[in-house]
């Protein structure tokens, strides 16, 4: 009897014990955030003159197609940028050189819509090619890709040199394309090392083609990538010799 009365206590002690460590009874209201409120921002709306869609109310607007109020030439010594404006879009001038935005970025949501000339002339990395660079260093491919064989981490989508795109959304010579990228710049320690690589995704024509991709170094045309310590640095659009467009160009930092 007396077994059986330490046996109940022991189970009833068990119990107690149990019941105190379960948590405060858990309602749908119990995991709902009300803090903070998620801040306002005006999405773009379809542009009027048929150029994808406006930016939105929070975005710094790098071209508007007017003019280049916002770029400097990337030649050394900088002054006004060299390339043309003429029908809501800016043209590179071949041989003139790349152009840099005069604000400096690290992490962004950039949107930036291209074209390749619609006569097509050349082949491979010769028809259509530019380049977008992030900070003024890593670049993202511009390069006509409609049935045009070149080395995959070379074509539309990739990131120069290093990684090719997932897949070959392209259209066609003389059509507009877009790009939405979302980039996080890398992160260096004191002895000049890379301990964060930058991270970039990339949409073309609303098609993923770059999910969460670490960027290696440099995307150097000869040899292997570099790491080259840096802050903030600006967009570089590149003068590649062929007559490449864009317009409705805008950034967003996060």
């Amino acid at each position: 009897m007396k077994k059986l009365i330490l046996t109940a206590f022991s189970l009833a002690t068990a119990f107690v014990a149990h019941a105190q460590l379960q948590p405060t009874k858990q309602t749908p209201e119990s995991s709902e955030l009300w803090t903070p409120v998620p801040r306002l921002v005006t999405p773009g709306k379809p542009s009027a003159v048929g150029s994808g869609f406006t930016a939105p109310s929070d975005a710094i607007v790098l071209f508007d197609g007017k003019n280049l109020d916002s770029w400097v030439s990337g030649n050394e010594g900088g002054g006004p940028a060299p390339w043309t404006v003429a029908d809501g879009a800016l043209t590179c001038a071949p041989k003139k050189g790349d152009i840099v935005t005069k604000q400096s970025f690290s992490d962004y949501q950039l949107h930036i819509e291209w074209r390749a000339p619609a006569k097509v002339d050349g082949n491979g990395q010769g028809r259509g090619n530019s380049g977008i660079f992030m900070q003024g260093i890593y670049e993202l491919q511009v390069l006509d890709s409609y049935n045009n064989p070149t080395y995959v981490n070379g074509q539309a989508g990739s990131i120069y040199k290093q990684t090719m795109p997932l897949v070959n959304p392209v259209v066609g010579p003389g059509e507009w394309q877009t790009y939405d990228v979302v980039y996080t710049a890398p992160h260096f320690n004191k002895d000049g090392q890379m301990v964060i690589p930058p991270y970039i995704t990339v949409l073309l024509n609303g098609v993923l083609v770059q999910n969460h991709t670490a960027i290696q170094g440099t995307t150097p045309y000869v040899g292997q990538p570099m790491i080259t310590p840096h802050g903030p640095g600006p967009i570089k659009l590149q003068d590649h010799n062929n007559t490449t467009s864009f317009r409705n160009v805008w950034i967003r930092e996060i």
